[in-house]
């Protein structure tokens, strides 16, 4: 069998994994493009009370991965999986039940005390050989990037048959079918860890990483605040259009990326390759700050997502051979928490810029950082090379390809 293709058992757990995480995100995503509306409908809401409402699930996210990833070192990946899991399918029936927006707020904490994502990550890699840890990350990657396309189109169109706070309803029932579908993923050997230290999960290098997951997810929130009001006023595209944009947007950027994901896996040479997508970013948010049709503004997005699925699929392998076994829960955690405090923090900085100077002046931004961000990343690979530290290495015949 080719190295490059994955094993029974890896392709079983990795395709697995990924259909857990997909309906576990969409469950969280296809609220998105109606959550304020649902929240603004219910009896003691103000506006302050709604934002808390809409984002407050980032924060207990970003909270317990770290415990859940330190957890699952200690008990198993896939019992604090089925744990996070039952939370979030209990946080959803509060919030279907809610009488006024506090009892809402309170199931949207518990929505994102099904924090997983950690877990999941270091048991696909637990499950996974190195040279094949980069296409796996991809494919969990691409689940929740489908789990997305697809929220923007389900949400809305169950709006009416289920009503709004339904949507809490169809949430539970993804998670509940989530859990189902964790029967089928394989047990990896169990690891259990004692005397854990944390400055095994503050290597600089890790602490770079967890940096540029931040400030990447940042940039991607702070691009879903005004994207879908730029698409509906300024080019006159009805909302229920939009998922045609974001479906070829996101297909399209995965056409783009996966060869290269395969090439990263095969050479090793995926670290080297981040600073080449973290350009494509800043073009990306320059060239939506200046779009004036729709063609120009797709093309700005898709160069966006082209750099997006890239370093979504690299960064949590990096993470996950830098760490090494034991500790890979826990690194996980500390990456994924870093993940979702660059989420809320795009959410809250976009509005603020939105509201003070206008919707493109956000791309302006984004850019900005983007392109500080390229620099520090750019100087990190040089130096790594020059130290050694890079987790992988290359030939030097291959060096000149």
């Amino acid at each position: 069998m080719s190295s490059n293709a994955f094993t029974p058992l890896e392709k079983r757990a990795v395709f697995s994994l990924a259909l857990v995480l997909m309906l576990r995100m969409l469950g969280l995503f296809m609220l998105l493009p109606v959550i304020a509306l649902v929240a603004g409908a219910v009896e003691g809401n103000t506006p302050m009370l709604v934002g808390i409402a809409v984002g407050i699930y980032g924060l207990t996210q970003a909270a317990l991965q770290i415990p859940f990833g330190v957890l699952s070192d200690r008990i198993g990946r896939k019992p604090v999986m089925w744990l996070g899991l039952a939370i979030f399918v209990a946080g959803s029936l509060l919030a279907w039940q809610a009488a006024d927006i506090y009892w809402m707020i309170a199931g949207r904490v518990l929505q994102g005390g099904g924090a997983i994502a950690a877990a999941g990550s270091a048991l696909a890699a637990d499950l996974t050989r190195e040279s094949q840890r980069t296409k796996a990350m991809a494919l969990l990657g691409a689940s929740v990037g489908m789990a997305f396309t697809l929220s923007l189109f389900v949400g809305p169109l169950l709006v009416e048959p289920l009503g709004g706070q339904g949507l809490f309803l169809g949430s539970a029932v993804a998670g509940v079918l989530a859990m189902l579908l964790l029967l089928r993923v394989p047990n990896p050997e169990q690891r259990k860890t004692n005397n854990y230290q944390i400055s095994a999960v503050l290597q600089p290098q890790l602490l770079r990483l967890n940096f540029s997951v931040f400030v990447l997810h940042a940039l991607v929130t702070s691009l879903f605040v005004v994207a879908p009001g730029l698409l509906r006023d300024q080019f006159a595209m009805p909302v229920s259009d939009h998922w045609m944009v974001w479906l070829g947007v996101v297909v399209g950027s995965l056409a783009l990326i996966l060869p290269i994901v395969m090439k990263a896996d095969k050479n090793d040479r995926s670290m080297r390759r981040l600073p080449l997508s973290i350009a494509a970013l800043a073009a990306g948010m320059a060239m939506a700050s200046q779009a004036g049709d729709l063609q120009m503004l797709i093309l700005a997005l898709l160069l966006f997502f082209a750099g997006f699925n890239f370093l979504e699929a690299a960064m949590p392998a990096l993470v996950s051979k830098m760490a090494g076994e034991e500790w890979r829960g826990a690194a996980m955690g500390v990456f994924a928490s870093s993940q979702f405090l660059g989420a809320f923090a795009g959410g809250v900085w976009a509005g603020w810029v939105s509201a003070s100077w206008g919707p493109q002046r956000v791309f302006v931004v984004a850019a900005v950082a983007a392109i500080a961000w390229y620099m520090m990343m750019r100087w990190w690979v040089n130096r790594a090379d020059e130290d050694t530290e890079l987790p992988e290495q290359t030939n030097p015949s291959e060096e000149v390809n």
